[in-house]
C-alpha cells in the first residue's frame, strides 16, 4: 500500500479539516504506546510568520555542528513526505507508508483529523529512530495544536505573531497570541522573536503563569543588519556573521531567533555559520531554475513565494527591494479565507502589473476574477489569466526580460513546485 492511498483514506476520518482539540491526539498516542514521551530533545516552534524559515535555520545550524535532526513541518508543497524529516533526510516512501498504516490500524474508524493522525505518524517515526534533536513546527495556533502534546520540550520558540486564521484563533492580536503562547510549558526555556506589545504582553503573562524562562528580542538579545553583515548580540557577546541565505529583513529577524536558540543549546561558530549559509526553505523568495516555466521564459527571472497575509506582504515587498532593479510583474492566486487586500497593498509600490489566477484543485481558491477585482481596488493594473503559464506567456510578450513573482499562497506555490524545481 502506498502512502497516497493511505492518506486519502485518512482524509475521511473526520468531517472537518481543522478541529482544534487535543483529546483525539492523546487517545491515539496512548494506544500507540506514547511515542511523544520517547522523542529526542524537542524544539517546539510556534508563531504566525517565519516558523518554517526559523526551523530551517536552526536545523542547518545543528547539522553544521554534527547533530542529527528529526523535523516536522506543514503544509507540504509538492509531496506529503516533505512534512517529515527523519534523521537527516526526507522520510522514505516505505517508511511513511508503514507509520501511516500502523496509525490507521490502531485508530480504526474512530474520528480524528488528517493533521492529527499524520502528526501521530510523525511522532511515532521520530520515537523509533535515533537523532539528537526533534524540531516540531506548530500547524495552527499552539495551545490546541496537535503538536502540543509534548510535556517537557527542551526549548520553545515563538516567532512574530500577526493577524491570521481568525476563524480559528480569534480576531484580535491578543487572542491569537494567547493561542500561540499555549506552547509555553512549566519551567521550560523559551526564545521569543520580535513581537508587537499587545502580543508580547500576553506571552509574558503566560510565561509568568507557568514559570517559563523567556529570552526576548529587544530585551535579552538583539539582531540587526550592518554593512552587509548580520550582527547578533546577547549576554554572551557579539556575533558578526554573513547575512542569511534566505532573502529579506524578516529573514534577519528569523536568523536572530535561530541564533538565540543555538546559543542556548551551547553551539559554536560552525553552527552559527551553518544556520546562515546552509538553510533552504522552498517557496520563500525562491528563484526558480528549472522546469517548464523557465522554458517558457528563458530570459526572465521567475520567483516564487508562498506568503499569504498582511505581514507577509510587507516582508515580501522589502525582500523585493533587495534585488537589482528590473521591471516586476505579479502573478497572484489566493484563498478566500485570507486578507487579500491587506496582502496586496504593500506590494503596490513594487509593481503596478498584476495577473490574477485561481489555484488549481483548491475548493477555497479565489477566482481569478475575484482576485483581479480586489487588485484593481488596491490600485493595480490587473488582468485575469487562465493559469500561471498563460500569464507568463502574456508577460514575456510584453517584456521578455521581466522579473516575474508568483505569489499569494503556499498551495499555489506547491502546485508550481510539482513541475518546476
Amino acid at each position: 500500500m502506498n502512502s497516497d492511498t493511505i492518506l486519502e483514506r485518512l482524509m475521511t476520518l473526520h468531517p472537518k479539516i481543522i478541529d482544534l482539540t487535543l483529546d483525539r491526539m492523546t487517545r491515539l498516542l496512548d494506544l500507540l504506546g506514547s511515542p511523544e514521551k520517547a522523542l529526542p530533545p524537542v524544539i517546539h516552534i510556534a508563531g504566525t510568520n517565519g516558523k518554517g524559515s526559523t526551523q530551517a535555520m536552526i536545523r542547518a545550524g545543528l547539522e553544521a555542528s554534527g547533530d542529527i535532526c528529526h523535523a516536522y513541518t506543514s503544509p507540504h508543497l509538492a509531496r506529503f513526505h516533505e512534512r517529515i524529516f527523519l534523521a537527516g533526510k526526507t522520510i522514505a516512501e516505505q517508511d511513511l507508508a508503514n507509520y501511516l498504516s500502523k496509525c490507521e490500524k490502531v485508530n480504526g474508524k474512530i474520528s480524528i483529523t488528517y493533521f492529527e493522525i499524520t502528526t501521530c505518524a510523525a511522532l511515532l517515526a521520530f520515537s523509533q529512530n535515533k537523532a539528537d534533536y526533534t524540531l516540531l513546527e506548530v500547524g495552527l495556533g499552539g495551545r490546541l495544536d496537535a503538536t502540543n502534546v509534548i510535556e517537557d520540550p527542551k526549548i520553545t520558540v515563538i516567532t512574530p505573531i500577526s493577524i491570521d486564521h481568525q476563524q480559528y484563533l480569534g480576531n484580535t492580536l491578543s487572542e491569537i497570541a494567547f493561542e500561540k503562547a499555549g506552547i509555553l510549558k512549566r519551567n521550560c526555556f523559551a526564545i521569543i522573536g520580535p513581537q508587537e506589545d499587545e502580543a508580547l504582553n500576553v506571552i509574558e503573562a503566560r510565561a509568568l503563569e507557568v514559570g517559563a524562562t523567556c529570552k526576548i528580542y529587544g530585551q535579552h538579545w538583539h539582531v540587526w543588519e550592518e554593512n552587509g553583515r548580520l550582527i547578533f548580540q546577547d549576554e554572551n557577546g557579539l556575533l558578526d556573521l554573513p547575512l542569511p541565505k534566505l532573502i529579506g529583513a524578516h529573514q534577519v529577524q528569523n536568523a536572530g531567533i535561530a541564533l538565540a536558540t543555538l546559543r542556548y543549546l551551547g553551539k559554536d561558530s560552525s553552527s552559527y555559520d551553518g544556520a546562515m549559509l546552509n538553510a533552504d526553505w522552498p517557496a520563500r523568495m525562491q528563484k526558480l531554475k528549472n522546469g517548464p516555466l523557465i522554458t517558457l521564459a528563458p530570459d526572465a527571472e521567475i520567483w516564487l513565494d508562498g506568503g499569504h497575509n498582511k505581514a507577509a506582504g510587507h516582508a515580501l515587498s522589502e525582500a523585493i527591494s533587495r534585488l537589482q532593479s528590473r521591471k516586476l510583474f505579479l502573478i497572484v492566486g489566493m484563498l478566500n479565507t485570507k486578507d487579500v487586500m491587506g496582502y496586496m497593498q504593500p506590494l503596490l509600490n513594487k509593481s503596478s502589473d498584476l495577473y490574477g489566477v485561481s489555484i488549481p484543485g483548491e475548493a477555497a481558491t479565489m477566482s481569478a476574477q475575484e482576485t483581479v477585482d480586489i487588485a484593481k481596488d488596491v490600485g493595480f493594473k490587473a488582468i485575469v489569466s487562465e493559469n500561471v503559464e498563460s500569464a507568463i506567456k502574456d508577460i514575456v510578450k510584453y517584456d521578455h526580460n521581466a522579473r516575474i513573482l508568483i505569489c499569494g499562497s503556499l498551495y499555489l506555490a506547491g502546485n508550481i513546485l510539482k513541475e518546476n524545481f
